[in-house]
């Protein structure tokens, strides 16, 4: 995939060192694009030492991590050019970027939207007449609803990825992975009954972190958990429903329930997803 960069562009009034303009970059690469973000769109801080922040640095896509319905992921190193390898110079990146209108779907949407509103008059009136505009407006709510989800939870201590910025419908965020090589889904992990406990006890742990501030994730599955040296990391969160606003809100919380303890019941590790759902409650309204 080619992605079209240009070499001259205003960098933002936040970056001091601006890329030089005689740098060449090749193919699958761009200009980083953070300093085209807003200081809105950017990861919360403190801002971990990793993430790359120069203007001078440069994109390099490397590959696809996942295909989906409504986004594909990709992996993305930023760098920059020539810098000693080291903490704010060069990382990995996990860059999920949400369909645009003539390639996404979103038949579900409505179920976790309810409650949610939109920024502006305008692209309200589009959503709700799904003009061509209202598609686009749709792509990129959801991805700053991805984002906003993931830069709170990750500031409640939630073992999120580390969202580093939103730009239209792409988030790039903290690669989950080691080298090149993602953390395996939770449905991919082979472990043993002491290891599947403890992990199950990890997930209940996060939803409680969830509930303590009436949220819920709302779609999930041992598929959007990620095991990485032996730690859960939640991922896929743009659906994330406030139980309260949303009318549907406990009645996806209970399915959420119900998704983790039935695979976990199925490998004989101890869980009732009714009582965890009244746990959840309690929890909620605490």
């Amino acid at each position: 995939m080619n992605i079209q960069h240009s070499a001259s562009f205003d960098a933002s009034p936040f970056d001091v060192t601006l890329a030089f303009a005689d740098t060449r970059i090749g193919e699958n690469q761009r200009w980083s694009t953070w300093p085209a973000t807003m200081p809105t769109e950017r990861g919360p801080s403190p801002r971990p030492d990793w993430v790359v922040t120069s203007a001078a640095a440069v994109d390099t896509e490397l590959g696809i991590l996942k295909t989906g319905k409504e986004a594909d992921v990709f992996l993305l190193e930023r760098a920059i050019p020539g810098a000693e390898p080291g903490p704010g110079t060069r990382t990995l990146l996990a860059a999920k970027r949400y369909r645009d209108a003539e390639h996404r779907s979103f038949q579900r949407s409505s179920v976790y939207t309810e409650g949610r509103r939109t920024r502006r008059t305008r692209d309200a009136r589009a959503l709700a007449k799904k003009t061509a505009h209202g598609r686009e407006v749709a792509a990129a709510e959801w991805s700053f609803a991805e984002f906003a989800a993931l830069s709170r939870m990750h500031e409640l201590g939630a073992p999120v990825p580390y969202p580093v910025q939103v730009d239209g419908t792409e988030i790039l965020m903290e690669f989950i992975g080691d080298d090149r090589t993602a953390a395996p889904r939770l449905a991919q992990v082979r472990a043993d009954a002491e290891q599947l406990a403890d992990l199950y006890e990890q997930i209940v742990e996060i939803m409680h972190v969830f509930a303590a501030v009436g949220l819920a994730h709302g779609d999930l599955s041992p598929y959007n958990l990620l095991v990485h040296h032996g730690r859960v990391r939640v991922i896929d969160l743009p659906q994330i429903v406030d139980t309260v606003a949303n009318p549907q809100g406990f009645d996806l919380l209970h399915r959420d329930c119900v998704n983790v303890c039935e695979w976990f019941a199925r490998r004989a590790v101890p869980c009732d997803p009714e009582q965890l759902f009244a746990e959840l409650l309690a929890t909620s309204f605490g």
